[in-house]
């Protein structure tokens, strides 16, 4: 039987170390696999004798294994992970270790070379939350993808004011859909309970028996999650939602920073609102271009779905309280499908952004639990480390590694301001990864000194010339994109690319277990010499100019017409990729994965000045005009119309304004009648500030931004995004706005310097302009 791994962890029990693999069968039943497993982990043969005296209770095998510089490593295992921590902090400081901090359950699933697929066979039993429990099963790894129908319950609570008291509690699933209310009333989807500890049993009870395998919610685990396990414990009922009797444990983390985690045994806890948070998410192909300010349920579900909660609004909490008070039948269904229809904009949002399916694609690629998107550290070390043992090669145990040397990383031209056409845009597919692979850069062909036919970067860093470790996983995953490309899987391609582009900057972390700063610097001094190397080339065979250079992309001004442009820039691609050929083939007798790509052409281009410097362009902020499918599009990077600190009516000025100045129209009408329009108030509602709060206000003493004076005057805080206005009196939430908003402010803090990007770029003053005088530097 073939089987996806959802959770995996271990338990010990009278000095005895067990792994338990938990998952969803191809039939689409329940298993647990439980394994016997000896912990272990290495230090150096050699130094053994100093910590003889500790050894006594464990077993010490030697090995042929060695580290990165050759030296021998010896095993020490226990049947207790217990007794094997015991040692490690008797002994860290005295030798070197090495995978001590590898979990048994991870160990293991490195040991048996499985990833997040497997085959499974043998004898089984059942137990009341699983369908099939196998002990010391065959298992061997599934190297095909699986595509396991996983089942997600979205759940949701209603409390009172002071969320004490529980109101309601609802489950959506795609078989399954209710909402457990307190109230004799019969209500439709809804089950009646007659006090909270009936409510809260049932609720239970529906859940365990539709048995998910992910349970998920809108800021689920800080709110709902924490408010149930106060509640279960109040009744005295067991908060044991996982697939086994182990309570639920939950991680709730104080700052904005780091995410909230719960631990189900058995299922996979996933909260939907810190998913759409994470940046590899909303660059995935299913959400990038849903926008949103802030990331309440109803702004992001009508970003994605088209719609939202049925009762909106600052006040909706009093409204649910008037709506149970009442205790008629028409507010208590209201109640009841509110609270269904939040779950079922959750489930809802998951489906259509496939994020689910990004998760299982990743983790067939890298090991890491679905959970777990994000961990790009994690995940190297999964590959890594298995391919390491096929080498006879151990890992350092991780630990982190102050340097305060900072890594120099992509160069970046400073660019000339100006407004140019027919710009044409290179970049080099996927620099990092083809960079490792084409010169060797990895830790285990890392080389003290320099030795016979080594490669040396830049930085004057040495590698053997072989085939590294590094340089092969990359190249399975270049191969398994190809193929997911050619299949048209686009969210497979998208995962494969995140976790290849992850990988040079895991090598730069201090986290990582493998960082060294001068191999990290191999890296990107490698990557800066081959930037300008290229620009030189470019500029001495074609006799054009680069512009603009950005880590791996050359912008180089054509001075051709649309069509004669477009093939100059394959000439160019060509040329280049083809020159790197040879190079590499020469030098290193190595294959060259470095490809120069013609990614498109603006047929207008805006560099704007940088501000306070003049003469001097802005590195990373500009502006393009592309035709996209017989359409235009305006593509921006770093500028104001794509950052959330500035209000939508100078996102939208900058937007409009940019396509009259790429179309050739007066700018200058425009301008006044924008200004026009804001003193007047007609964009009012587009005058709002939003930003975050990312501590507590008590902790902002130094200095007092904007929106934490405006965050102050509310009552109390229902978000960390706070919206206000500037107004005669300073900042104000835009739930209490009380005076007049301050309008010079918005176009002298908003406007000006947007217009100014522009003005001064045609000789043109916004002050003039703003003022209606006729001074012969405007006309």
């Amino acid at each position: 039987m073939k089987a996806f791994i959802i959770y995996s962890d271990y338990k010990v029990e009278s000095d005895r170390t067990q792994v338990m693999l938990f998952g969803k069968l191809e039939n689409e039943q329940s298993f647990v696999s439980i394994h016997d497993f000896t912990p272990y982990f290495y230090i150096k043969t050699e130094q053994i004798k100093k910590i003889e005296k500790y050894l006594t209770k464990f077993k010490v095998e030697k090995t042929e294994f060695t580290n990165f510089n050759k030296e021998k490593v010896s095993k020490i295992s226990s049947a207790s992970q217990t007794e094997l921590n015991k040692l490690y902090k008797a002994i860290h400081k005295l030798v070197d270790t090495y995978e001590y901090d590898l979990r048994p359950h991870t160990r293991f699933m490195i040991d048996q070379d499985l990833l997040s697929t497997m085959e499974i066979e043998g004898d089984y039993s059942s137990s009341e939350k699983i369908d099939r429990v196998y002990t010391n099963a065959k298992i061997k790894p599934v190297k095909e993808q699986l595509y396991p129908k996983l089942k997600i319950a979205s759940i949701d609570i209603e409390t009172d004011e002071k969320a004490e008291n529980l109101l309601c509690i609802s489950i959506y699933s795609d078989s399954y859909q209710k909402t457990f209310m307190i109230t004799d009333k019969k209500l439709e989807k809804t089950i009646s309970c007659k006090n909270e500890e009936e409510c809260l049993s049932k609720f239970k009870e529906a859940l365990l028996k539709l048995d998910p395998d992910i349970i998920t919610g809108w800021n689920m685990i800080d709110f709902d999650l924490v408010i149930l396990q106060k509640l279960f414990s109040k009744h005295k009922i067991p908060f044991d939602l996982g697939r086994t009797n182990e309570s639920a444990r939950l991680r709730i983390e104080s700052n904005f920073f780091k995410a909230s985690s719960a631990d189900f045994q058995g299922r996979q806890v996933i909260d939907a609102l810190n998913l759409i948070k994470d940046p590899l998410i909303k660059e995935a192909p299913s959400i990038k271009y849903a926008e949103f300010d802030n990331y309440t349920l109803e702004e992001v579900s009508q970003a994605i779905l088209g719609k939202g909660k049925l009762i909106k609004g600052k006040d909706r909490h009093d409204e649910i309280a008037y709506l149970y008070k009442s205790n008629k039948i028409q507010d208590l269904q209201k109640l009841a499908d509110y609270n269904l229809m939040d779950c079922q904009l959750v489930f809802q949002i998951l489906e259509k952004t496939k994020i689910i399916d990004l998760a299982i694609e990743r983790s067939q690629l890298t090991g890491m639990p679905l959970d777990r998107l994000s961990a790009s550290i994690a995940a190297f070390d999964s590959l890594y480390i298995r391919e390491a043992h096929k080498r006879n090669l151990v890992s350092p145990t991780a630990h982190y590694t102050e340097n305060e040397k900072q890594i120099l990383g992509g160069y970046v031209k400073t660019p000339e301001p100006g407004i140019y056409n027919n710009v044409l845009i290179l970049d080099f597919k996927s620099l990092y990864p083809s960079i490792l692979c084409t010169f060797n850069i990895d830790p285990s062909s890392h080389l003290e000194k320099k030795e016979k036919d080594a490669i040396e970067s830049p930085n004057h860093e040495f590698f053997n010339n072989t085939e590294g470790i590094l340089p092969q996983i990359i190249m399975k995953l270049h191969d398994a994109r190809e193929k997911a490309k050619k299949d048209k899987r686009e969210l497979a391609s998208y995962a494969i690319k995140t976790i290849m582009n992850s990988f040079w900057g895991v090598l730069a972390s201090q986290n990582c277990r493998y960082y060294n700063f001068n191999m990290a610097m191999a890296i990107t001094s490698t990557a800066r010499e081959i930037i300008q190397n290229t620009a030189d080339k470019i500029e001495n065979e074609f006799k054009v100019k680069v512009i603009y250079m950005d880590t791996d992309s050359c912008f180089v001004a054509s001075n051709l017409n649309k069509t004669e442009a477009d093939k100059l820039g394959k000439k160019i691609a060509e040329y280049v990729t083809s020159y790197y050929s040879d190079y590499v083939k020469e030098k290193y007798n190595r294959r060259s994965f470095l490809e120069l790509q013609f990614q498109k052409q603006y047929l207008s281009m805006m560099i704007p000045r940088h501000r306070g410097e003049e003469g001097k362009a802005a590195k990373k902020r500009y502006a393009g005009l592309l035709e996209k499918d017989g359409k235009e599009e305006l593509e921006i990077t770093g500028l104001e119309a794509i950052r959330g600190d500035w209000t939508d009516a100078a996102k939208d000025f900058q937007k409009e304004l940019l396509l009259k100045l790429f179309h050739n129209e007066k700018v200058e009408d425009f301008i006044k009648e924008y200004v026009k329009k804001i003193k007047s108030g007609k964009l009012d509602s587009k005058l709002i500030y939003r930003k975050s709060i990312r501590k507590d206000l008590t902790e902002y003493t130094k200095t007092t931004p904007p929106h934490v004076k405006a965050a102050r005057k509310l009552p109390k805080l229902d978000s960390n995004i706070i919206e206000y206005y500037i107004t005669s009196e300073g900042p104000e939430p835009v739930q209490l706005l009380k005076h007049k908003i301050d309008y010079e402010h918005y176009i002298d803090k908003q406007i000006k310097p947007i217009a100014e990007q522009i003005l001064s770029l045609i000789d043109k003053d916004f002050d003039s302009l703003k003022e209606g005088s006729k001074q012969a530097k405007l006309f």
